[in-house]
């Protein structure tokens, strides 16, 4: 019994779907279904039962999800120790500028609880570079938010914020509960720089061109909308400051938060940090 083939099935247990496991782990499915029928060979057991309404753990796969996730924490732990006692224990962090976020901080406070001897490096990250990094190899993973090209890359999303329009509180629009897109097809909004991240730049911007100022960091979007009157998107869960507002968009999909890395990085301190990050997030 090798600790990838636990990997393997704490990614089904979690997902409890055999193809979105194999899209996590990034494998192809039929690998992954006969890596776990020969851990189910091993245990004399069935682990899961599958069936046409879907698939779910049995009363071994339970026991043994809890006793894996034991296994694989404390082989992260082992690592992490042993990369200490050389000198070699750091992770480079990297965090989209969009906000103070409690979430984010209960997990530094969960990862340094489990790590006390990791140091790690933090690198904050502008509006112009969603994934922090990760493409030119600055950090070793990225707290962040999608979408944006994750080609060669690996994401875990750990919440989905509603977004609103950015408004001045005196603007018309700011009166109502609820706004549409179409309702602010006539506007300015902030934009980004050229050559940002065109999936990105294309959420932000509601899925249409759009013209306006180029901003960088989330205080140049306020500043943008409270000098100029422009419009934009936010969250709904960020405070926008004094003399500006926030309208929720009825016909916008949420801005998901995500835990980002390099796909095909071995580094067990990544999968802890994932690992831990799904957890503080999902409480």
């Amino acid at each position: 019994m090798e600790l990838r083939t636990l990997r393997y099935f704490v990614a089904v247990a979690e997902e409890l779907h055999f193809g979105r496991a194999a899209a996590r782990l990034h494998m192809s499915q039929p690998p992954l279904s006969r890596a776990i029928k020969q851990l189910e060979a091993v245990f004399g057991a069935a682990l899961f039962d599958r069936s046409s309404a879907g698939v779910r753990l049995t009363g071994a796969g339970s026991v043994l999800l809890d006793e894996a996730r034991a296994l694989l924490e404390q082989a992260e732990q082992v690592h992490a120790r042993v990369a200490a006692a050389a000198g070699a224990a750091t992770l480079t962090v990297g965090i989209l500028g969009d906000g103070a976020d409690p979430d984010a901080a209960r997990l530094a406070e969960a990862f340094r609880a489990r790590h006390p001897h990791v140091e790690v490096r933090v690198r904050e990250t502008d509006l112009t570079d969603p994934t922090c990094g990760l493409h030119a190899g600055l950090v070793d993973v990225a707290l962040t938010r999608g979408p944006f090209d994750a080609t060669g890359l690996a994401a875990r999303e750990l919440r989905a914020d509603p977004v609103g329009a950015l408004l001045r509180a005196d603007d018309p629009l700011a009166r109502g509960d609820r706004l549409r897109l179409a309702d602010l097809a006539d506007r300015r909004w902030f934009l980004f720089p050229q050559g940002t991240d065109g999936v990105w730049q294309t959420y932000w911007s509601g899925g249409a061109a759009r013209e306006g100022p180029v901003v960088r960091a989330v205080q140049e979007c306020r500043q943008a909308v409270l000098w100029n009157g422009t419009v934009g998107m936010t969250p709904l869960g960020h405070e926008p400051g004094r003399g500006l507002t926030v309208v929720p968009l009825a016909d916008m999909e949420p801005s998901r938060v995500l835990v980002a890395w390099r796909a095909g990085d071995a580094n067990p301190l990544i999968r802890s940090f994932v690992r831990i990050a799904t957890d503080t997030y999902r409480r």
